[in-house]
């Protein structure tokens, strides 16, 4: 039985190393760095060498008092590494980079349709083949010098066991370079070469092997201390729901962003230009799944207010229709190309109606969603909302079916150190459904819809 895992966690913002006990899924110490980008060279890149110094010697202080058995890789997606001689051949670019844009108007003929690869056609770096196809024009003969291609997890795995892998959530995460229904690359990696640039592609719970004995030396750890292939980091959120529960159920994961993946759900309702995309399971499995900045947009509704609206707050909002509608982020959503109105004046009302009144909107988005992914099952909330009863509740009785706040769920973290037990699992601990809001909202949400649907 593994006994400690430490889990480098390489987001957008910040990275984070943590020991995890996951036969117990506890974490029992973390710590973190911000994630910088570096703006040097000949475009702005992550600074892998910085982080890979913390992670030696964060590595090193741990490992001096305790035994760490397994090293996991989880980072944000839309990043892919061009290797020569075990070597980054070229910085890791930062997705947000405008620069693959030059070069949309070429790539985009070339890409492929929604239908086969499941992935919407998005703004700068986030979709990795216009990274891929950006870099090879921009950058010819620095391009001619590559040898591999790795998904940014499998790039750590990499640094730490000298072994090169590839692995499907990564792939999957609207790269344009997988057919999630064939499982395999698509047509465009083919053509253009990068398919056969990518190492054998393993699950992402298998050993690499061991760590390199220079790392070991250098972080003080176990020669035998094993290394995981690695995991997409909104996948490894996904992977203890997956161990616990049966299809279908479907996850709200919120912050800036809230991401709906719907487990079990329907791939034939996805629309391109409502931000619906296929994620990649950690079992190879397409997962229906929409993207929407709610969060942003919650921030932008409430201009700070932090208030608990009460059952009257709602009854008010809804008796008098005040809606906000959407869309509060440009290009964001299912109503992306709207442009967000209130229909009263914010000002005019009292925060605990203001704050009813964005929580509804945020429910009405998460709804459609839903309808969106064809989701099915249990709603599992996970990340700030899964803590505001009002969005929870009034989310239970638009979708009619039960609704979990999952405010202890540990995430991207625990998710991540159970790929060291393979595909087994500990009991899963469920907590009580909301109960549906006590206010009807059905004439409420069919107005809004109307109007956000520009009826």
């Amino acid at each position: 039985m593994v006994e400690t895992v430490a889990v480098l966690d390489v987001g957008k913002s910040n990275v984070k190393l943590s020991l995890v006990d996951p036969a117990r899924r506890v974490v029992i110490m973390s710590d973190t760095t911000p994630n910088r980008t570096a703006t040097d060279g000949p475009y702005p890149h992550f600074d892998v060498d910085r982080i890979w110094s913390w992670l030696m010697g964060g590595l090193g202080a741990w490992s001096a008092t305790r035994r760490i058995d397994t090293i996991v890789t989880t980072t944000h997606g839309a990043c892919f590494v061009a290797v020569a001689d075990g070597k980054a051949a070229l910085p890791v670019l930062d997705y947000e980079f405008a620069g693959p844009q030059s070069v949309s108007g070429e790539y985009d003929a070339l890409r492929g349709g929604f239908a086969e690869t499941l992935s919407p056609a998005l703004p700068n770096g986030l979709n990795a083949g216009r990274q891929l196809f950006w870099l090879g024009r921009s950058l010819p003969d620095a391009w001619s010098r590559v040898r591999s291609i790795l998904p940014y997890p499998q790039y750590w795995a990499m640094r730490l066991s000298g072994a090169e892998v590839a692995e499907v959530t990564s792939l999957g995460s609207h790269t344009d370079l997988w057919n999630p229904r064939a499982r395999t690359f698509s047509r465009l990696a083919e053509s253009r070469g990068w398919a056969a640039m990518f190492p054998p592609v393993v699950p992402p719970w298998q050993s690499v092997g061991s760590v390199l004995p220079a790392v070991a030396r250098e972080a003080g750890l176990p020669a035998d201390c094993q290394v995981v292939a690695g995991i997409h980091d909104s996948n490894a959120a996904l992977l203890p729901h997956l161990l616990d529960r049966p299809l279908p159920f479907t996850v709200l994961s919120t912050g800036t962003w809230m991401i709906t993946f719907s487990l079990g759900g329907s791939l034939d309702r996805l629309d391109a230009q409502r931000d619906c995309l296929a994620n990649v399971d950690a079992f190879g499995r397409p997962v229906p799944s929409a993207m929407c900045m709610a969060g942003r947009e919650f921030e932008i509704l409430t201009e700070g207010i932090s208030v608990t609206p009460t059952l009257t707050d709602v009854r008010d909002v809804v008796a008098t229709k005040v809606m906000a509608l959407p869309s509060f982020v440009a290009g964001s959503g299912p109503y992306g190309r709207r442009r967000g109105t209130w229909s009263t004046e914010p000002n005019s009302l009292s925060a605990g109606s203001r704050m009813a009144a964005a929580s509804l909107y945020a429910a009405l988005v998460a709804d459609t969603s839903l309808q969106l992914t064809g989701a099915a099952g249990p709603i599992l909330v996970e990340g700030p909302f899964a803590r505001n009863e009002v969005f929870l509740r009034a989310l239970a009785q638009l979708a009619g079916r039960s609704v979990f706040g999952r405010t202890d769920a540990a995430g991207t973290t625990i998710g991540a150190a159970l790929l060291s037990l393979g595909e087994r699992a500990a009991a899963p601990v469920e907590g009580e459904a909301v109960a549906p809001l006590e206010v009807d909202l059905a004439a409420y949400a069919a107005e809004w819809r109307r109007r956000a649907d520009g009826d």
